[in-house]
């Protein structure tokens, strides 16, 4: 048996579950794993994974061969066997169509904003002009919403395999594909280091199938077959099989240092702000939970059960994405507010728990002497509930630098979704993930201990 991993997420022409029988898939890449595995003398398995965790999936040993769009590149060749390139694609960018004569190239987006996939080489691409004050790279962990934010004009731009975008194309419109490709790649195979015997074997049935039109037909049925690729094919075909290896990247802490530390900027910021926006709402929504009207309590009530009670991706989802049509919230500011308002019903609770637990002989005490409702909760109530709800803010505040991880859905590039970068480039999450660790403890633990002071110190007040 032959087990091979892919993505079918990433949906057709590549590998997507089969319409008749989901159980199934199909795809260009699925027949050629199966072209593969017959030329062993297999019988060929599928095994689901996530596109951007093949690598760290193949290194597991979860299968033997992964194929789902995988790009050749220096770093891939330097950690793995990677087969001969089957298939060359051509990097395109998609405009609006008011702005085909506009942007042609990626020299005339300089300063706007560019989607693509993360860790793919259109986005090294981006980085690479972004390093040269050129475009403002935008990632993305499908290859769906870029297209979708090009035409609401949330992008000026998507820099993505042709594939991809004709796909797309076909399927949202909306868009133009310029003509002119920025870069030329190949899709391969990748297998283990030490599977570079099998890996040569996968090479020769490869070479083979393209001599007797396999691959071609194949091509044909899934419509990705061109001129361009003809010539490829060709050139393959009459040329020995030495294929020449990319050089390879830098992909080292120092050279990623700058980037780690700018996105856990961003997560700081990004925190902080929704913190704030929590502690102001979680407050407000706790003291009419206590003083207000019925109907204003039973509102509330509604609103801190649905945000408990439904997941934060699908309300950064709705948020950014489903408001779209009302509101176009730039990525960064619809984090914050989906932060933001989640942890507002956490915070509620913790704050409306803490004001019922200030004793009622004091609260009786202080209108004998007269004070107002506004005076006890001023003077009396919010003074010891802060106190009582000081080490449960604090949790919150660190649960919520954690959770900041998640808006990376919406295009936030923060300090997980950085690592993850780091981590596919350098085929390790060993490294990439130990800094990433120290990073957030860095953040937090000083956090947890000026808590811990401000408690002691109002303990004694």
């Amino acid at each position: 048996m032959l087990r091979w991993g892919g993505d079918a997420e990433g949906g057709a022409p590549f590998v997507e579950a089969d319409p008749a029988d989901p159980s199934r898939v199909r795809g260009f890449d699925v027949e050629i794993a199966d072209m593969i595995a017959r030329g062993l003398g297999r019988e060929p398995r599928f095994v689901q994974v996530a596109w951007s965790s093949i690598e760290a999936s193949l290194d597991r040993g979860d299968f033997d061969v992964g194929m789902s769009g995988l790009e050749d590149s220096g770093d891939l060749r330097t950690r793995y066997a990677v087969s001969m390139p089957y298939f060359e694609f051509r990097t395109v960018l998609a405009v609006r169509p008011a702005d085909t004569a506009r942007y042609r190239t990626l020299k005339d987006l300089a300063g706007r904003r560019v989607g693509t996939l993360g860790t793919t080489q259109a986005y090294r691409i981006l980085l690479a002009s972004a390093a040269r004050g050129g475009v403002v790279p935008v990632s993305y962990d499908d290859d769906v919403h870029p297209y979708e934010d090009l035409v609401a004009g949330r992008l000026d731009a998507v820099l993505l395999d042709h594939v991809i975008a004709e796909r797309s194309l076909r399927r949202t419109g909306g868009f133009v594909i310029q003509g002119r490709p920025v870069a030329i790649g190949h899709y391969v195979a990748v297998l283990a280091r030490r599977d570079s015997l099998l890996r040569d074997s996968v090479n020769a049935i490869l070479r083979a199938r393209m001599r007797d039109g396999s691959i071609e037909r194949t091509l044909r049925i899934w419509s990705v077959w061109d001129a361009a690729q003809a010539r490829y094919a060709a050139s393959v075909i009459a040329a020995p099989l030495s294929p020449v290896a990319p050089r390879s990247s830098e992909s080292g802490i120092r050279s990623y240092a700058p980037s780690l530390l700018r996105a856990a900027g961003i997560t700081l910021v990004l925190s902080i702000l929704a913190m704030v926006l929590a502690v102001a709402l979680g407050a407000a929504i706790a003291a009419g939970r206590v003083y207000g009207p019925r109907w204003a309590q039973a509102a509330l009530i509604v609103y801190v059960e649905v945000v408990r009670g439904t997941p934060m991706l699908l309300q950064l989802f709705i948020i950014y994405y489903g408001l779209a049509s009302v509101m176009r919230l730039p990525a960064f500011a619809a984090a914050v507010i989906g932060l933001g308002l989640n942890y507002a019903a956490y915070e509620s609770e913790i704050y409306r728990a803490a004001l019922l637990a200030i004793a009622p002989l004091q609260l009786e005490a202080a209108r004998t002497l007269g004070l107002s409702e506004p005076q006890i909760f001023r003077l009396v109530r919010a003074p010891q509930a802060l106190r009582l709800a000081l080490a449960p803010m604090t949790n919150d505040f660190v649960a919520l630098l954690k959770d900041s991880s998640l808006v990376s859905v919406i295009t936030v590039v923060e300090l997980t979704k950085q690592t993850a970068i780091y981590a596919t480039n350098a085929g390790s999450w060993v490294v990439p993930g130990a800094v990433c660790a120290l990073i957030y403890l860095a953040m937090s633990i000083p956090l947890s201990r000026l808590a811990g002071r401000l408690e002691r110190r109002w303990r004694h007040a």
